[in-house]
């Protein structure tokens, strides 16, 4: 699957503030970038650093009156579907050291207070059938609202009021995860399709030895989804972090799938 990704970012700042961006696509094994450019227009120098798990890369940026972006990028994503009920669970003790962190708490997927709720309700399930009944739990569980735009909360306000947007169907998915010992966190993601066009959040499960994307709202799939930063909650994964105030005058965000030769 060849994607082509277009962004465009226009903020204005009443005072000088820096700038966090996580916009541009992560080179990996299953997804290769052919073509890329970010365009910052900004009176100061730009700074990139590494992504959380070395995935991806974000960009200082110094927002002061206007800052303005634009990204563009072409990706081949080569990432199959797979079959999650197959893969066997594997024991905690047993998971690779990287993955412990994405068994705990964390802000907004409050995973210790779904503990009760998961044995309860996936009594008997285990491995890649547990986690395959968890996506389907929360897709039909949830009201996608696209009203719901503003932040209000992790996976615990989501369970309670059982709608929300992508960030929130993410989050009560890895809360349940973790709540049943797989590993899991949160991703951003360019995919097509996704009503409305916007950056989206999905979430990857550990699972017979890799990371596995799964997307709770039934948008995408794993096979049209380029990855763009990692981590353990909307916090780590956000396309821009402000540290100051800024007014939104213009975003937009097309993602188009394109024939294999063009």
């Amino acid at each position: 699957m060849r994607l082509s990704i277009d962004v465009h970012l226009d903020y204005a700042f009443p005072e000088p503030a820096d700038v966090l961006l996580q916009v541009e696509a992560a080179a990996l094994p299953d997804q290769r970038i052919e073509v890329e450019s970010l365009l910052i227009r900004s009176d100061h120098p730009i700074r990139a650093v590494m992504g959380e798990e070395g995935i991806g890369q974000r960009c200082w940026a110094r927002g002061e009156r206007r800052l303005v972006a634009d990204y563009h990028a072409i990706i081949d994503v080569d990432r199959p579907a797979v079959d999650l009920a197959a893969f066997a669970p594997t024991p905690v003790s047993a998971l690779p050291p990287e993955t412990i962190g994405y068994l705990l708490p964390s802000r907004y997927c409050e995973s210790d207070r779904f503990e009760h709720f998961v044995r309860r309700q996936f009594a008997g399930l285990s491995g890649g059938e547990l986690a395959l009944a968890l996506v389907d739990w929360v897709q039909k569980s949830l009201e996608y609202s696209a009203a719901a735009t503003e932040p209000r909360g992790g996976a615990l306000a989501t369970f309670a009021e059982r709608r929300g947007v992508c960030r929130d169907y993410a989050h009560l998915l890895v809360a349940l995860a973790r709540a049943a010992e797989i590993p899991a966190r949160c991703v951003a993601v360019y995919a097509p399709g996704v009503d409305p066009p916007d950056f989206h959040a999905v979430a990857e499960l550990w699972l017979g030895g890799a990371w596995r994307l799964v997307d709770a709202t039934g948008m995408a799939t794993c096979a049209d989804m380029a990855r763009v930063a990692v981590g353990r909650d909307a916090t780590d994964i956000a396309f821009m972090t402000i540290f100051g105030t800024a007014q939104l005058i213009a975003q937009t965000v097309t993602v188009r799938r394109l024939a294999a030769d063009g």
